[in-house]
């Protein structure tokens, strides 16, 4: 369906900030989680409110399960059940293979996989047609690094976004039947705060430059458009793809 409900995680920066504000253009009310930067989210919030959409910022850590659980309730309070799910929640730790800190590795995990496997869950037993829903689409927001190996020292955070796209693949499998899309979005070299740690804007340039056929780094609303056109009825016989938005890098 074009409109409803939908829920973006990581929802206050960059990529999901950007799904935010577009999904608004495009008819939705849009829950915005945030883990840390209130001040963000809230500026997005403004913006939905402005295009006449409804907005609600939400702060849960998207690994913690009793927060995810409280995330969602409070979206049905505020704009009623989730008809769209963005899983956009995720965080990078560099090591390599050599310097693996356990702790930092699972830290990674639970918030790049756990953390949408819950957020999933809980929008199943929304858009579900065997819990009383009318379908729904989950997006899960990938990287091109599951392909690719990722940069150096990020090998870990391309581990989990491997995982990401095969767990779309099977939710696609599974969810259909329930009148659900599961689709992904593999975002290359993009203009976001993930990459300040590998020098941010310049750094990103210089890479895209020297790697990219389109010469340059991609920003955060050319994923926006395609993942709210996944959203709506345009894609309606769209499910279990694996979308690669990097300049044919």
């Amino acid at each position: 369906m074009t409109g409803g409900v939908m829920l973006v995680t990581g929802g206050s920066r960059g990529i999901g900030a950007a799904i935010a504000r577009r999904a608004a253009q495009a008819g939705y009310d849009v829950a915005v989680n945030f883990a840390g930067r209130a001040d963000k989210a809230a500026d997005v919030v403004n913006d939905i409110e402005k295009l006449g959409r409804r907005a609600v910022a939400i702060q849960a850590d998207t690994a913690d399960p009793e927060a995810v659980e409280a995330m969602f309730a409070e979206t049905d309070r505020s704009l009623g059940p989730v008809t769209a799910l963005i899983n956009n929640a995720g965080i990078v730790e560099k090591m390599t293979t050599a310097e693996v800190d356990p702790a930092r590795l699972r830290r990674m995990i639970d918030v790049n996989i756990t953390g949408y496997f819950l957020c999933a869950h809980h929008a199943v037993r929304r858009m579900g047609r065997s819990f009383g829903g009318n379908g729904g689409t989950i997006v899960n927001i990938s990287s091109r690094a599951a392909a690719s190996g990722g940069l150096p020292g990020s090998i870990g955070y391309a581990a989990t976004k491997g995982a990401v796209d095969s767990m779309t693949l099977g939710q696609a499998k599974e969810l259909g039947s329930e009148g659900i899309r599961a689709v992904a979005i593999r975002p290359g070299l993009i203009h976001s705060d993930i990459h300040d740690q590998n020098g941010g804007r310049e750094a990103v340039d210089a890479m895209a430059q020297a790697s990219v056929p389109l010469g340059r780094g991609g920003e955060p609303d050319e994923i926006a458009g395609l993942a709210v056109w996944l959203c709506g009825d345009e894609a309606s016989y769209v499910s279990g793809a694996l979308f690669d938005v990097g300049g044919g890098r």
